[in-house]
């Protein structure tokens, strides 16, 4: 591999720069102009968001998109890649490296042992002070916040036996069971 190329050297990373990382099995996201570097998420974790997906899309109306693999740009400083997110079609129409958070209604995270503390804590605050209204996490519950003075609060603590329905970000049903 070679070294990705930077500005200069020392200098903050930014979302521009990860068009000159290499295409590998890593996951690369940016706080604050640091990078972090992940690898991808395991069989588990990956069957539960794609599931998760599945029951997203069939429910969401025209307008609506239910995406993977697309990163969110709070600043230009920071980047992560949620493992979902709903936004409004239209939001895509513009192309670029990243949605801005203004259009995102909804973002996923599945907690996965090797990352629960970037997504409890790092993304559950840059999310929020992003003004992103709505964050859940999928571990074995649901937990569903909802963004509003000083951050997100919990709304639900969803256990695997129940069924969730919300209004937002679009009407939707989900029984917690289908995911796992």
């Amino acid at each position: 591999m070679t070294n990705p190329a930077r500005p200069d050297r020392g200098a903050a990373w930014t979302v521009d720069d990860l068009q000159d990382l290499p295409e590998d099995d890593q996951v690369y996201e940016i706080f604050d102009g640091s990078l972090l570097v992940s690898p991808h998420a395991d069989v588990f974790h990956g069957a539960v968001a794609n599931r998760l997906r599945r029951i997203l899309d069939r429910q969401a109306p025209a307008g609506m998109l239910v995406g993977q693999d697309i990163g969110v740009s709070a600043r230009r400083s920071s980047y992560f890649v949620p493992d979902l997110f709903v936004a409004m079609e239209s939001a895509l129409a513009g192309g670029g490296t990243a949605l801005d958070p203004a259009d995102v209604l909804l973002v996923v995270e599945v907690i996965s042992p090797n990352n629960a503390g970037r997504d409890l804590v790092l993304k559950r605050h840059e999310y929020a002070a992003a003004g992103i209204s709505h964050y859940w996490l999928v571990e074995q519950t649901l937990t569903v916040l909802v963004n509003g003075a000083g951050g997100y609060r919990e709304q639900a603590l969803v256990p695997i036996g129940e069924v969730y329905r919300t209004e937002q970000p679009f009407p939707l049903e989900l029984r917690l069971a289908d995911l796992f």
